[in-house]
This record gives C-alpha cells, structure tokens and sequence, in this order.
C-alpha cells in the first residue's frame, strides 16, 4: 500500500510540473495588442528617410519594416502582407501618397512563439523521460529484483542448497516476505541436518552392532567347534561298547551314543544358526560402511589414565600385561571411539596370534604432523607374540576390507584395523603397525 501511494505521489507531481509549464508558455506568449503611437512615430521617421533619399533596403533594416512603392491594392508583396494579418499604413512624401509600409508583426510573434513552445515541449519530455527512467529505475530496485531474489532463493532451496542466506530488501513490503522465507530455509536446513544426523547415528549404530556382535558369534562358533571335537571323540571310544551283544557296557555305550548324537545335533544347529547370523551381519556392515568416512569423531580434553580402564577391560579376551602406567596428563580424544580402537587391536591380537599381549606407555615431544609442526603425543604400544604379519600384506592390512593371507582360517571382515586407524586419524592423532616377533601396533594421542 505504501508503494502505491509513492507512486501516485511521483506521478501527481510529474504531471503538475508538466502543467505549470505550459502554463508559464502561454503568458509568455500573450498577445497584448499594437501601440498605434509607436507605429505612427516609426510612419513619420520613414517618410522623413525617403524625403532625405535614403535607399529602402536601409530603411526596412532600420524599422524592421517592408517598404511596397507601389500604388496598386492588387500588389502581390501587399496581398502577402494583409493574408499574413501585418500592420500597413500609407506613405506620404511631400503632400503625395507613394506606397505602403508595413509591420508583420504577427509573423514575427508566431514564430517566437513556435519557437517557445518547441523549446518548452522538448524539456517537458525529457523530463518525462527522466522521470520514466526513475520510476523505472524505483520499480526495478523495489520490485523487479526482490522477486527476481526471491526466484533465485526458490531455485536454491529446490536443488538443496540451504546455505545461502536471502538478502533482506529495503522494500517493507517484500521485507516480511523475505524474512519468513529465510526463516523457512533456517527451518530446512535444521530439519535436513537432523535427519542427515539420524541417518549418520543409525548407521553408525548399525556398523558398530554389527562390529560388536561378530567377536561372541566368533566366540560361539569356536566353542561350538570345541564341543563338536569333543563329542565326536567320546562318539568314536563308545564304538567298541556298542558292538557288544549283551552286558551291562553295552546298554550303557548305546545310552551315551544316543545322548552324544543328540548334543552333537544340537551344537550342529548352534553353530549353523550363528553362521547365519554373521552371513546376515556382514551384508549389513558393508551397506553401512559405504558412508563410515562420514561418521563424526569429536575428540575432547580427556584424562590419559582412562586409556589403562579401557585396556583393562580387554582382560577377558587373554592375558595382557601392563608394563607401566600411563603418563598422567590431558589429551584430546573421543572416549567411545578410543575404546572402539582398543577393542579391535586386542581381539585381532588374539584372534590371529593366541598370545599373551604386552602393552607399554611412553611419550614423544618431536613427531611431526601433517601441518609440518612437531607436537606431543602420547604413544600406546600393543605387541602380540605370534607369527605377526605377510610383509606382502603390510602395507596393506589397514585397508577396507582387506584380510591377510594368514587369516584365512579365521572369521572377520577386514575393518578391524581400518576402522582403528580412521578413527585415531580423526582424533588428531595416529596409527603405525610392524612387525618385531609379533604384531606391535602403536597409538599415538595428542597432548593438550
């Protein structure tokens, strides 16, 4: 509404500008009669040139006159000079009457007048012309480009581009508007990233599940092996029992043959349950794998003892000895991830080498990081005694996925050390790996 009226304001004045222009013309070119005397004394002043003999030509240059000396009404310059509507008076030298004089007074004003009025016409367009181009110029920076801002905002948010914040126009009247869009993209943007990080959450949930539940299937599975070994040889000394034809021994080696057959049975279809279970887990870690680079890591000022707690906690997959305690001091980690990384260094330890686990503690002031800087670590060191890994596969075990030529006999995924080296990466620090009789792999925590 305010708009509206500023430019029927702008309009309005325009057009009385326009008026009082034209009024200005028509008093200048006012008609306001002839002065009879002053013709009568320039008459008087001809006649006495032309009685002293002075030629025409200066004399109608002098008076701004026309001198016809002729007689005769029917004079083509004197009917030129009465259509025209020019003032002519008679002239008389010596008593005797000569010719006409004549003013063309008319003539003279009509063309001043034309003049005027072109003059007025002209500056009455181009300053409507100008005006044109300010309302023009008004009606792009108010209107045009507050929409066209708007089109592109629209554009920007339907090709999921939450970013871009929607300049405010000076405009009150697409100020609102704007406000409330912008307040819309806000809305979007954290609506998306919420479900962006349920999305990261789930997943990450899932991959750690699935991480999680393979070590007890592992755990089932040999046990399942163990009492498959077992009953199978009991199976094989009852053999002899019950091929007797009577006796006591006899019922009782068939009793036992029965009952073993039957647990064998059982511990057949433990093992073929938890091998179904792994099947159906390890599709599900490599749908949500596929966007573990984005997984969030948000390591915080955190105590250095807590890293023995975690180690502690491994006690049940074997022995491990802690050769000395940590250096008491704050570093930055992320608690949950830093136990996920310890859980997978020690259960592929004693998956893959069966061994007693060393564990030592020191700290290093010199290690350069990836910005050319030296900084403080501390460096946890877990070694294993077994035969430790194919330099073939090295350089390559951290990788997604990969699994050594040693490990063939073994159940997992090769993500253990993969997900062990991305998450101490996103931690500020780092992960090395070799081979000293054994399997050692070192941690390396910065220090606050």
């Amino acid at each position: 509404m305010r708009q509206l009226k500023q430019l029927t304001a702008v309009f309005t004045i325009m057009m009385i500008v326009g008026l009082l222009l034209f009024i200005k013309i028509e008093k200048a070119t006012a008609y306001a009669g002839r002065d009879i005397i002053y013709y009568n004394d320039l008459l008087h002043r001809v006649e006495s040139d032309l009685k002293l003999g002075k030629p025409e030509e200066e004399i109608e240059s002098e008076y701004g006159c026309a001198v016809i000396m002729s007689k005769e009404i029917s004079n083509p310059e004197l009917l030129t000079m009465y259509s025209e509507g020019a003032l002519v008076l008679d002239l008389v030298v010596d008593d005797e009457y000569v010719g006409k004089v004549a003013w063309n007074d008319y003539k003279e004003n009509h063309i001043n007048t034309s003049q005027t009025f072109i003059k007025a016409a002209i500056i009455l367009w181009i300053s409507v012309l100008i005006c044109g181009y300010l309302l023009l110029l008004y009606m792009y920076l108010g209107l045009v480009r507050p929409i066209g801002n708007l089109k592109e905002f629209t554009e920007d948010i339907a090709k999921g581009n939450l970013e871009r914040p929607l300049p405010m126009p000076k405009n009150p009247l697409f100020r609102g508007l704007a406000e409330a869009f912008d307040i819309m993209r806000e809305e979007l943007r954290s609506a998306f990233n919420r479900e962006r990080q349920a999305e990261i959450d789930r997943k990450e949930m899932i991959q750690g599940l699935s991480h999680d539940i393979k070590t007890p299937l592992a755990v089932i599975q040999a046990a399942c092996e163990v009492l498959t070994t077992k009953y199978t040889r009991k199976l094989n000394g009852l053999d002899k029992f019950a091929g007797m034809t009577d006796g006591t021994d006899s019922k009782w080696a068939m009793t036992l043959k029965d009952e073993y057959g039957d647990m064998l049975d059982k511990v057949g279809s433990i093992s073929g349950k938890a091998e179904s279970i792994s099947s159906i887990m390890s599709d599900v870690m490599h749908v949500s794998l596929e966007d573990m680079e984005k997984v969030e890591v948000n390591p915080v000022e955190e105590r250095s003892d807590l890293i023995e707690e975690f180690i502690g906690r491994m006690r049940s997959y074997g022995r491990i000895n802690i050769h000395n305690h940590i250096y008491p001091c704050l570093v930055y980690m992320d608690r949950q991830r830093m136990e996920q990384v310890i859980d997978n260094i020690i259960g592929n330890s004693c998956k893959y080498a069966g061994t007693d686990i060393e564990v030592y503690f020191s700290e290093s002031d010199d290690i350069l990081m990836s910005d050319g800087k030296k900084g403080r670590f501390l460096k946890v060191t877990i070694k294993d005694h077994g035969q430790g890994v194919d330099p073939e596969d090295l350089p390559l075990i951290a990788q997604k996925y990969y699994r050594g030529h040693n490990s063939t006999s073994q159940t997992g995924y090769g993500l253990g050390l993969y997900l062990a080296k991305t998450y101490m990466d996103k931690q500020g620090g780092g992960l090395e790996f070799y081979n000293d009789n054994g399997f050692v792999v070192e941690l390396l925590l910065k220090k606050v």
